[in-house]
């Protein structure tokens, strides 16, 4: 049974509590850091990205997550289908071939599963990596596609920043190098989701150069989605509202 987020009201927002080093364990977006968020949208182009085909919605199942706690907070199911639509965006203006992109995409859903909390998690990505080494079938069965190997890597690896790479991971990181900066990529530019300015992106800490369109629409898809969850809207239905709005055919 999954834990809902509190009610509004039931807590201070989290932007009051980040501003005082109080953030609990598990935290839930709410309608003052919400409307903060989204008076700082970043200045970009007025152009998208184009795709031949809109991005594909892929949401990881609740019951994936390590903690019931998790799949509603600011690392679940949203974060990862944002950073699974943010991927499949980057890979197609970085020319990628479809089929290296989806499995990347499905990995990106899940990149967060086996978090424990939504503070700084050590070791939760290799946790999601062993996860989906051992569920390569039931997240094909749910998201359409298999994890690969450079999936698995860059799941792995996104996590650690690149000077914190041991001799191995270094190894596993130019094997996959595209795979793994792509992910680390999408990931941050998500973190837009984050009650404190300086924890947005930082392209210095990032090995690809990030698209000019890419944080508007990526502050866009947090809004959207964000503010469709708090007002009822299911995580798939939020999701939907997100890519029209942002995203429209």
């Amino acid at each position: 049974m999954i834990t809902a987020a509190p009610s509004p009201g039931s807590s201070p927002p989290l932007r009051e509590l980040a501003r005082s080093g109080r953030l609990p364990d598990h935290q839930y977006m709410d309608r003052a850091t919400l409307a903060w968020i989204a008076r700082r949208r970043p200045a970009g182009p007025g152009a998208r990205p184009t795709m031949p085909h809109p991005p594909l919605l892929l949401i990881p199942e609740p019951s994936w997550f390590a903690r019931p706690e998790t799949a509603d907070s600011i690392h679940g199911t949203r974060h990862g289908a944002r950073v699974a639509v943010l991927l499949q965006l980057l890979a197609h203006d970085r020319g990628l071939a479809p089929g290296r992109v989806r499995p990347l995409a499905a990995g990106a859903a899940c990149h967060d599963c086996r978090r424990h909390h939504d503070r700084d998690d050590s070791g939760h990505g290799r946790r999601a990596a062993d996860w989906l080494t051992s569920n390569l079938a039931v997240v094909a069965a749910a998201l359409g596609s298999a994890p690969t190997p450079e999936t698995v890597t860059a799941v792995a690896l996104h996590d650690l920043p690149y000077d914190a790479f041991t001799e191995d991971q270094a190894r596993a990181h130019r094997r996959h190098r595209q795979a793994v900066d792509l992910l680390k990529l999408a990931d941050a530019l998500d973190r837009y989701r984050l009650p404190l300015a300086r924890w947005w992106p930082d392209p210095a800490r990032l090995r690809l150069p990030v698209p000019a369109w890419a944080p508007p629409l990526a502050h866009d898809l947090v809004v959207h989605s964000e503010q469709a969850r708090l007002d009822g809207a299911t995580t798939t239905q939020a999701m939907e509202h997100a890519l029209h709005a942002v995203l429209p055919e």
